[in-house]
């Protein structure tokens, strides 16, 4: 299984360390005084360094920005804003000091077949996808398999897998403000682009299940992803981790994604289709 290097996501800013912290606080909701006490600061030196009135040490830049849970990209670009060398590295997945990492997750995922796993990066593209999410993919065109794939766009197009979601609606709302969420964190103007194309995707509304073979109605303890495969209703609940504590960007955007079988039909049946 091929490793496909991700594309960047970029977020330039010429701003000054003062104002980006600012923003950052704003968003989080925050206030001086909160952020001074969780950095062990004062309201008055965290006004001064917003104003410009007081340049922040390094130590003191990655402080805050821990506070803040500002993403580990960003936190280069507010070492560069005060005048520091970025701090952590951002490798290319193909990089062999990356080996490790490659390896772990493709191990990963091929360990949790017959059921679906794949990985991801901050733009949704796929980097990594086992033999349970190439089986959900018989049938895509071809126009969207072609690299970088998306797991946006496989999902929520309607020549991929959305005409065969059979909850569409609770599904496509789930991975829309999953998306939302991502934005407001990263502040990304590519992820926010991809949202605009996926939400204006139509949206088809399916009236009947007849002819396909429905599994036993149980209680589900989340959301699941009802899709149809080869005549039968599969029902998935999805999973996403990711890597405690990175000090390098490219891993600290990665994502696992799992689905686990919602019901005994469908674990079943993919133990009988991959064995």
């Amino acid at each position: 299984m091929a490793i496909i290097p991700s594309a960047k996501v970029t977020s330039a800013s010429d701003q000054g360390v003062g104002p980006l912290l600012r923003a950052w606080r704003e968003q989080r909701r925050v206030s001086q005084l909160e952020l001074a006490l969780r950095a062990d600061s004062s309201a008055r030196h965290i006004s001064f360094v917003e104003t410009g009135r007081s340049r922040p040490s390094e130590e003191m830049v990655l402080r805050l920005a821990e506070h803040l849970e500002v993403p580990v990209r960003e936190r280069n670009a507010l070492l560069l804003a005060a005048g520091y060398a970025p701090r952590f590295p951002e490798t290319p997945l193909d990089d062999p000091a990356l080996d490790a990492v490659r390896e772990g997750i493709e191990r990963l995922i091929q360990g949790y077949e017959p059921y679906p796993a794949l990985v991801f990066d901050a733009a949704y593209h796929v980097v990594a996808a086992n033999r349970g999410i190439m089986m959900l993919l018989d049938g895509v065109p071809e126009s969207l398999l072609q690299p970088p794939l998306n797991t946006m766009r496989l999902t929520l197009h309607p020549e991929g897998l959305a005409p065969r979601i059979r909850n569409l609606r609770e599904w496509r709302g789930h991975l829309l403000e999953q998306m939302r969420r991502q934005i407001a964190l990263r502040r990304s103007e590519s992820l926010r682009a991809l949202y605009e194309e996926v939400a204006a995707y139509p949206v088809t509304v399916f009236g009947t299940e007849d002819g396909l073979e429905q599994p036993e109605p149980v209680p589900y303890f989340a959301l699941p992803m009802r899709i149809e495969h080869e005549g039968r209703t599969l029902s998935f609940i999805s999973s996403t981790s990711t890597f405690n504590t990175p000090m390098d960007v490219t891993v600290s955007e990665l994502a696992i994604e799992t689905f686990l079988p919602a019901d005994p039909a469908t674990a079943k049946y993919l133990h009988t289709l991959l064995p």
